[in-house]
């Protein structure tokens, strides 16, 4: 190179990254909760395509096709009836054993469904985050969305049953607290996020804990008022079930549609504190093994 060159390759240089204009710029986070939400609600239309995606992913070779919405919850309910309510004859506090079972279940599964498949985001993924870049958490935003939908075809069946038996003239008494049914939603929502966030960080190295994570799910139900009342239970379980954060949000959506059981605000801000915390530290948790999961996944 000459003279004349070098003296003319810093102009040159300087030219060429005037012409660039970049469209995106990918840096590393630097903070742990740098949830970059203006960045996420750019990518909306990508969270719109995951929800299709689950749905086309899910039902696309079944014969029976969204039908399993309502099947699965009314199967699960009659099952319910037959081995709690006509052997084991547990109480359901003088409510129709249909509609009392069918509610725990609707809120249930939008919890258990969600926490399931949030748990799985970076093992389930790998092949999609290894090759393009876009916000890590509009995966889990789209699950949440994705069962939401779910949850309102089945809570259009759960209000069917309701209909039904409040015509019928039995003793189902609804109230005001129905107005809390989005307040409750969110709440399982978030607390699902948050651990389903959790363990899906930690299962880029122990893949055993997604089975561990799917049996405690089932444990869990026993430990929530799913299947009987609070009412029911000796004094001496009741502080052990209303530790779970997910019991007073099952109770309140019962006492809200059937009157069954009882609102503790209490209750209510302690699910509310515990969501806070549980989604706090999977956000951080979340943040952390994203910049490395790749390696070992």
């Amino acid at each position: 190179m000459n003279t004349a060159e070098l003296v003319e390759a810093p102009y040159v240089l300087e030219e060429k990254q005037k012409e660039e204009h970049w469209t995106e710029t990918i840096e590393p986070r630097t903070r742990l909760l740098d949830l970059r939400l203006k960045e996420v609600w750019r990518y909306r239309d990508l969270i719109a395509m995951f929800v299709r995606r689950d749905f086309i992913a899910t039902y696309k070779q079944t014969i029976l096709g969204p039908l399993w919405f309502f099947i699965q919850p009314l199967l699960t309910s009659i099952t319910f009836v037959i081995i709690f309510g006509r052997v084991a004859k547990i109480s359901t506090d003088g409510m129709p054993m249909m509609v009392f079972y069918l509610s725990g279940i609707t809120i249930w599964n939008y919890f258990s469904q969600t926490l399931t498949a949030t748990s799985t985001i970076f093992t389930a993924n790998a092949n999609i985050f290894g090759k393009v870049y876009f916000p890590r958490l509009t995966l889990p935003l789209s699950l949440i969305i994705s069962n939401l939908v779910r949850f309102s075809i089945q809570f259009v069946l759960f209000l069917c049953v309701w209909l039904y038996y409040i015509i019928k003239g039995s003793a189902i008494q609804p109230n005001w607290a129905i107005v809390l049914t989005p307040v409750l939603l969110v709440l399982m929502g978030l607390l699902s996020l948050g651990v389903g966030m959790i363990f899906s960080s930690m299962t880029t190295k122990y893949r055993d804990l997604t089975m561990l994570l799917q049996f405690g799910i089932q444990l869990l139900m026993y430990a929530t008022p799913v299947i009987y009342p609070l009412s029911a239970l000796p004094q001496k379980y009741k502080l052990f079930i209303l530790a779970n954060p997910v019991s007073p949000i099952v109770e309140t959506f019962r006492y809200a549609f059937l009157g069954s059981g009882n609102l503790s605000w209490g209750l209510l801000c302690y699910s509310i504190g515990i969501t806070s915390l549980i989604l706090f530290f999977g956000i951080i948790t979340f943040n952390k093994v994203e910049k490395s999961f790749m390696d070992t996944v």
